[in-house]
This record gives C-alpha cells, structure tokens and sequence, in this order.
C-alpha cells in the first residue's frame, strides 16, 4: 500500500515484519477488557528507590520528590499497552517505562484514558506525560489539528523509541478484494478515533471517484472496531502495525482476522511532555538511551515480538 496522510496522527513511509514475529505474550481476552471510557483506573510500574538510580538527578525536583510519574495512556492497544486476563497493565511502553523507572528512581503509574484526550489530559496537568503508542509528528510537536491545519494548542516535545507503520485487516475469508488503501473506496472500515487509521481513511476517500467514499466509523478504542467487524458490520479494519498483527493472532484463536496488502506511514512513537517540561523530557530520553546501552530496551522489544520496529537510540522530535 502506498499513501501520504497522518498516523496516532501525520506521518510518513513503510516498513515491518510478518504477523508470525509477533509474540503471544499472556492471556489477552480481545474483547474483555471492557469500555475505557469507563475505566479511569491506574496501574503502576515496578520503579526503584530514588537513591539507588543513577539518573534520579535528571528529574525535576517535585517528581523527584514524588517518586512517581504519572502516565496518560489508552489501556486497550495490545501489544503496546493493554490489561492482561488478572486485569494488570502490560505491554510494550509499561514494559520498558518500568526499566525507565529503575534508572530514575521512580514509579511510572499509568492511568487509562481515550486515546484522543490525552494530550489534553496533558495539558491540564492531569499527567506528567502520554506514553501511548502515540506517533511523533510535526502538526503534534506544534498544536495543530492535522484536518484542518489551524493551531488547537501549544503542542508538545517527543521523545522517540520505537517505530510503526499502518496496517488494513479483514474478516479471515473475506473481502479478499481489499489490496489497497484505494480498494477501500465504496466499502466500509471501523478505526479508533484520533489515530493516523481514521486521519489515512478520511484522506484516502477524498480521492476516491464516482461517488464510491469510504465510509468511515470510528470508536473510542480499538477493541470496539474489533469487534464490529469481527461482527460482519464492516469490511475492515485499521490498525498500527504491531496492534493489527496481534489482533490477527489472537482472536478467536487465529480464525477471526487476516492481514491485507503492506504497511504505509511508517513513523516513531513518541513520550509526550510538556513544551516547557523540557528538564523532564531530557531526563526521559537519558533514560531511554540507558536501557537502550545496557542491553534492556532489546530485552523488551524481543519479548513482544517487534524487533524490526526496535531504535538504536532515543530521538527528541524526529517525527516528520
């Protein structure tokens, strides 16, 4: 698939693997983690005690004070982050933020919320950062609305670890047609709402001819767009690569979903921080370039099965 549009929004390019590199890592019930709208609970990583961490004096004295750095994070987006089947955040950025957290002595206590509201949540100061499976991009760095190109807010600094691309997905069997962004003109595709899927889909039916739009229905998680289409009320689906190849292999024991045509937008995930947080930012990217050294940012990486989107070193802004 070829494309030029936004990602979990705006970005650029293709890359990845197979859905066999991606690992089974725990009981993942796909459609029992519930509505996460409604789940405004908090689940911490395992830190370490301030004076034993070698970079505690990079955090900014009232987190350090705190030992805890509180995450704004959509808790339904496996791999990356998601509640196991003992209803404990697991995944990717839990994963590594606890490796984070050793090397600055805190806590990261991740608190569930909509995907499309955490940068908001941001910027009230509800959290300290969004750690989300969240794509760096340049509208994002500075608070514009990637549709209609006006300024919403002052934006925010990135500080980059992995790398991801967009994938379509379809019942198994089924709509063999769909290759192709441009195949899904006339048809109907469920997405998560605010992510680069549905900023791709509303671009990509702008293009289409002969009236034949894409019919776009979007939810506030990505676990509802399963299952509306794993329920025939749709014909696909859009996902980051990582999450699609893991819906491809776990639900319904394999039986329920099919990965079609390849990756587009490949772009980096981004921490988010306040733009003048920059004392915080700095301290996350010394953080993340630490487990990337010593060998734990591959432990975790390996673990969930996405080597291929795996960074040699932490980036500030290098979405495009």
């Amino acid at each position: 698939m070829t494309a030029s549009s936004t990602r979990r929004t705006t970005a650029a390019r293709s890359r990845f693997a197979a859905v066999g590199s991606i690992a089974v890592a725990g009981a993942l019930i796909l459609t029992g983690c519930g509505d996460q709208t409604k789940d405004n609970g908090s689940e911490s990583t395992d830190g370490a005690t301030t004076s034993a961490a070698p970079l505690a004096d990079k955090l900014p004295k009232e987190i350090r004070d705190k030992g805890v750095i509180k995450v704004g994070s959509d808790i339904a987006y496996a791999p990356v982050e998601f509640k196991d089947s003992s209803g404990k955040t697991v995944g990717i950025d839990p994963d590594l933020a606890d490796a984070m957290g050793k090397q600055l002595g805190v806590t990261f206590q991740f608190e569930n919320g909509t995907f499309d509201s955490l940068i908001t949540g941001l910027r009230s100061k509800r959290y300290d950062i969004a750690m989300s499976a969240m794509t760096d991009t340049k509208d994002r760095q500075e608070g514009i609305d990637s549709e209609t190109g006006k300024k919403v807010g002052e934006g925010v600094d990135f500080v980059d670890y992995f790398t991801a691309g967009v994938s379509i997905y379809t019942q198994k069997g089924k709509n063999t047609d769909i290759k192709t962004w441009s195949d899904l003109c006339g048809k109907k595709i469920v997405v998560q709402r605010g992510t680069v899927s549905e900023d791709l889909a509303k671009s990509e039916s702008k293009k289409c001819t002969g009236g034949k739009k894409i019919t776009i229905e979007s939810f506030d998680n990505d676990q509802q767009a399963q299952t509306r289409l794993r329920a025939g009320g749709a014909d696909a689906g859009s996902s980051d690569f990582p999450v699609a190849a893991y819906a491809v292999k776990t639900s319904g024991g394999g039986n329920d979903f099919q990965l079609v045509g390849e990756q587009v937008e490949a772009a980096p995930y981004g921490i988010a921080v306040a733009k003048n947080n920059t004392e915080l930012r700095d301290a996350l990217k010394a953080a993340l370039d630490a487990v990337i050294a010593n060998g734990e940012y591959d432990k975790v990486i390996k673990k969930w099965g996405v080597e291929d989107g795996a960074v040699k070193e932490a980036t500030i802004n290098g979405g495009k």
